[in-house]
């Protein structure tokens, strides 16, 4: 049976199914569907025609899938859609916190943090990690197993086939990395002592000509404790490589040092050939 709260509000013509929870405070306008697996925390807002804890899209749709897990105090706006995980023993995670505008579409087994922002038709595909205070604009897409760090800005329309390293902006035409999400930075009370170690970072991994291995040893090396120290967190553990900068500095060529394994996948290349 369903566990709702006493206070919970439900607006008419809604569904909510059994094996699923609604936490106090939240309020379900007309035409929200709660499906079975789903766990709502308290305080969340789901307007008309929302349907969380969906089966995944796959082509092999489990027997027994898993769950859908929501925090607590989000916004969840007209038709968003929410995907329950794979396996049985998974969930899909929201925050708490966010923002997810009209025709979101978050897959199965994502990972969405806290204070996050999704703009209308923005998509991520199944096993898309997102960090807190992400900024996904209009009808950007995410392949999947990508990842988009905390307080990343990604333009509209981006289409994002790698990882997108945090505190960085990405331009929705290109879908490339053209400098530090400052904005952004600034709003979360951040000080310009802590941008511009950010800055600093931010020239050796796209600025400073090096191979992968020598990016990640200074990075390890020179950026140890604060924000900065993040980006050899989020860089050293990339699986599908990061996204590039638009623009290339004067004279910049590949340079690979590395003596790779013949069949052993190059894990990043940082710059394109001019």
């Amino acid at each position: 049976m369903a566990q709702i709260a006493d206070d919970v509000e439900i607006g008419p013509f809604c569904v909510v199914e059994p094996d699923t929870t609604i936490g106090p405070g939240c309020r379900l306008e007309s035409r929200v569907v709660v499906k079975s697996g789903t766990v709502l925390g308290p305080n969340n807002h789901l307007f008309e025609g929302s349907v969380l804890g969906g089966l995944p899209q796959h082509v092999h749709v489990p027997e027994r899938p898993g769950k859908v897990i929501i925090g607590a105090g989000n916004t969840i706006r007209e038709n968003v859609t929410i995907h329950r995980a794979l396996d049985e023993e998974d969930a899909t995670i929201v925050g708490d916190n966010n923002l997810l505008m009209v025709n979101v579409h978050i897959a199965h087994d994502c990972r969405v943090g806290n204070n996050t922002i999704f703009a209308n038709n923005s998509m991520l595909a199944g096993h898309v990690t997102v960090g807190d205070r992400a900024y996904v604009s209009g009808a950007a897409a995410a392949h999947q197993f990508c990842r988009i760090g905390s307080l990343a800005m990604v333009g509209g329309q981006s289409h994002l086939t790698k990882d997108v390293p945090p505190f960085v902006t990405v331009d929705g035409l290109s879908s490339y990395v053209v400098g530090l999400n400052q904005i952004g930075l600034r709003r979360a009370g951040y000080s310009g002592a802590e941008i511009r170690r950010l800055k600093d970072a931010y020239r050796v991994i796209y600025r400073s000509n090096l191979t992968w291995n020598e990016i990640l040893a200074r990075l390890k090396d020179e950026f140890t404790e604060g924000l900065a120290a993040q980006f050899y967190q989020f860089l050293s553990t990339t699986t599908r490589g990061i996204v590039q900068e638009r623009r290339l500095p004067p004279g910049a060529t590949i340079k690979l040092r590395r003596e790779y394994d013949e069949t052993e996948e190059l894990p990043h290349l940082h710059m394109r050939a001019g």
